[in-house]
Formats: C-alpha cells, sequence, structure tokens
C-alpha cells in the first residue's frame, strides 16, 4: 500500500467521523431532533475517537513505510538513519522492547522522527507547527476515555484557552460542537481539529 492509499484512508475516515455527527443532529420536517441528545453525545464522542485513532494509524503507517523506503507522492525517498527491510521490520523497529508505541503521544512521535529521518523529513516543520493542537487533541482524548478530577480540570484549562472564557463542567460534547472563535471558516472545534490534521497528513504524504 502506497502513501497515497495511506492518505486516502485517514480522508475516508475523517469524512465518515463528519456524517456521523452530521447523521446525529439531523432534525425531522418539524425541526425536532431525531436521536435524543444523548444518543447525540455518543455519537459525536465516539467520532472524535475515531478521528484520533485515524489520524495515529496514519502516523503508524506512514512512518513505517517511510523508514522500509516506500516514496512520498512526491516521489522523494526521506534521507534515513534506519534501513529496516520491509514495513514490518519497521514497525518492530519503532515497538522495540516495549509492548507498544504510543502514536497519540506527539512528542514522543517527534522525537522518533527525528530519530529515523534526517531533520524528521517529512513530518516535519508541520508536526512541530500543530503542536499546540496535537497537545489539545490528546487532552480530548483523554477527557473521552475517563472523566476524573484531573481529566475535567485539563478540559475546563482547554476550553477557557479557547473561548477565553471559564466553562466550569464544560463536556467533551459541547466543546467538540461548539464553534472555534480562532477558525477562519466557523468551524466547531471538532471541525477546525479535522481539518488540521488533513492538511498536515498531506503535507506528510505528498513530501
Amino acid at each position: 500500500m502506497s502513501l497515497a492509499d495511506t492518505l486516502a484512508t485517514l480522508q475516508v475516515s475523517a469524512a465518515q467521523c463528519d456524517r456521523l455527527i452530521a447523521n446525529a443532529h439531523q432534525t425531522d420536517a418539524a425541526g425536532v431532533a431525531v436521536h435524543p441528545a444523548l444518543d447525540q453525545r455518543q455519537i459525536t464522542v465516539a467520532a472524535f475517537l475515531n478521528l484520533f485513532m485515524s489520524w495515529e494509524t496514519f502516523l503508524e503507517e506512514s512512518l513505517t513505510k517511510l523508514m522500509a523506503g516506500i516514496p512520498t507522492i512526491s516521489g522523494r525517498i526521506p534521507v534515513r538513519y534506519v534501513m529496516p527491510p520491509n514495513v514490518e521490520a519497521a514497525r518492530s523497529l519503532v515497538i522495540g522492547i516495549n509492548r507498544y508505541f504510543d502514536y497519540g503521544n506527539h512528542e514522543y512521535v517527534r522525537k522518533i522522527v527525528r530519530m529515523y529521518f534526517d531533520d524528521g523529513y517529512p513530518y516535519e516543520p508541520h508536526l512541530s507547527a500543530i503542536n499546540s493542537d496535537l497537545s489539545d487533541l490528546r487532552t480530548m482524548r483523554n477527557a473521552s476515555a475517563h472523566i476524573t478530577s484531573t481529566t475535567q480540570a485539563a478540559l475546563e484549562s482547554l476550553a477557557q484557552r479557547i473561548f477565553s472564557t471559564p466553562r466550569p463542567g464544560i463536556d467533551l460534547y459541547s466543546l467538540l460542537t461548539t464553534t472555534d472563535p480562532r477558525s477562519a471558516r466557523g468551524n466547531t472545534v471538532f471541525a477546525e481539529c479535522s481539518e488540521k490534521l488533513l492538511v498536515v497528513a498531506g503535507l506528510v504524504a505528498n513530501g
């Protein structure tokens, strides 16, 4: 599978997440929501998790392919500091002696691409450009997986940074579906996150 296929898989997954959220918020002819509020919340949060996991999959698949010498969409092959014979060997090399590699931790990913590729190309400088956004995504992912006083405090801190006002008690659904004031296109927080990930993925895959 080429890097073009890997990118296309992420794009298809992101589009499906958009459809899930749109379908969850459908209304009938009278303007009444088709699905109850609880369903809307659960579907939206699930769609966010699907997007996050698809991003992790893109990172893993693109990284191991590039390590194995598969070129970018533009035909460039990064200068590699390691040369595993195939993708599976590359996957094992990334995992090392651990049980798995956490592709959801952007700091780990940024370190490993600099270890394996000259100047971190083609991931850098693109990952660095959205470093704070990736931190925000991880905060939201943690809030979706388990609500504790720690994850709730982190989510509220994130909401305050985004909206410039305190949002005590905010939940992930409300954060994701609110218009992001930083968006030039009036996107919701979810749509803004999705758009940034797709742009960076495209830059990485095209090299």
